[in-house]
């Protein structure tokens, strides 16, 4: 076979692809038309295990192309061998960096498929912001008890128009969310190191300090990637600089909060938060404090949304590997360069 360079400028006739998805995953990427993609263009086989064993190196080692999901084993330099045949890792979903050694990078070429999933994310953060701000747990509870209010039952902030929102970092999640805020007519601030104040502007937002947006915005948005950099980037007192009635969303990383310092925030009752993801790592411990406080609502790591979301990742992955077999360059790919921004 002729094999495809990371240059694109070869092509592969009927690459053989290894599908490494376990049993539970493989359907929910995997649809019918993404497999008869595959079938049209490549040779292709699924292997279910999730570690690394003699059989799956064996497997490697016969594959010009491997396909990745959330419950792929970890792909080391060791486990391609020491005269690889894999040319593309195409992996079904944002994250790589926790997928594939950094060492691979040099000589593999890997491709991601974000978008989906961002957009996924953006909308749970928006669904929560609104959860929260409409005060929907507490109303839904108090109809549970036969709770009668009256007309003049009513409160001040009932709504997300009008409000200041800040938005912790501008990738992919962030640029989706400030799109689907839009219409609400809010004044949105971002706070983002590595982005341009005019892709910020550009988009309807204000760039700013992280200082400055925590302590002047009432909704807080975190869709930033967890690096040394920005592990507890909300410390003690960074949350203490959030006005009382601030409400803090996370659909990023757990990491990004010192969870104890939120935690006695939230059990004064002095903030409310909805949180996607936990530090410790979801689930959340079942005697966690977080689960019993009436100010905090808690999904568990589910905002990147269902099945559609997951065919539709599934699908960029498979045009990728179309476009190898094809000698043709990628759409999304991942370079060494980007990890250090990645989580």
């Amino acid at each position: 076979q002729t094999l495809l360079t990371q240059s694109g400028n070869s092509k592969v006739t009927r690459p053989s692809v290894l599908v490494l998805a376990s049993d539970a995953l493989f359907p929910h990427f995997f649809g019918e038309e993404a497999r008869k993609k595959l079938d049209e263009v490549t040779d292709w086989q699924r292997s279910p295990l999730r570690q690394d064993t003699p059989e799956l190196r064996t497997q490697i080692a016969s594959s010009d192309v491997l396909m990745t999901t959330w419950h792929s084993p970890f792909l080391t330099a060791e486990m391609l061998g020491a005269e690889p045949r894999v040319k593309l890792i195409a992996h079904c979903g944002g994250e790589v960096k926790s997928r594939v050694a950094e060492k691979v990078f040099e000589y593999v070429t890997v491709t991601n498929a974000a978008d989906p999933m961002a957009r996924g994310v953006a909308e749970m953060a928006l669904a929560l912001t609104l959860t929260l701000a409409r005060k929907v747990p507490e109303y839904a509870s108090e109809m549970g008890k036969g709770v009668v209010r009256t007309n003049e039952d009513v409160s001040t902030g009932e709504t997300l128009f009008g409000r200041r929102v800040g938005l912790v970092a501008f990738g992919r999640i962030g640029r989706a969310f400030a799109k689907l805020i839009e219409p609400f007519g809010v004044e949105l601030l971002v706070s983002d190191p590595y982005s341009e104040r005019e892709v910020v502007t550009g988009n309807g937002g204000t760039l700013l300090g992280l200082d400055e947006l925590v302590s002047s915005c009432s909704v807080i948005v975190l869709a930033a990637a967890l690096t040394p950099e920005t592990t507890n980037l909300l410390d003690a007192r960074r949350i203490s600089l959030m006005a009382d009635g601030t409400y803090l969303i996370n659909v990023a990383r757990g990491g990004l909060i010192d969870i104890a310092a939120l935690t006695a925030e939230l059990r004064a009752g002095r903030l409310s938060a909805a949180l996607d993801v936990t530090d410790p790592l979801e689930p959340l411990p079942i005697d966690h404090e977080l689960r019993a406080l009436n100010n905090v609502i808690l999904t568990p790591h589910i905002a990147a949304g269902g099945i559609e979301m997951r065919r539709e990742i599934g699908a960029l992955a498979v045009e990728e590997v179309v476009r190898f077999a094809r000698g043709q360059s990628p759409c999304n790919p991942v370079t060494r360069e980007m990890l250090a921004t990645m989580t």
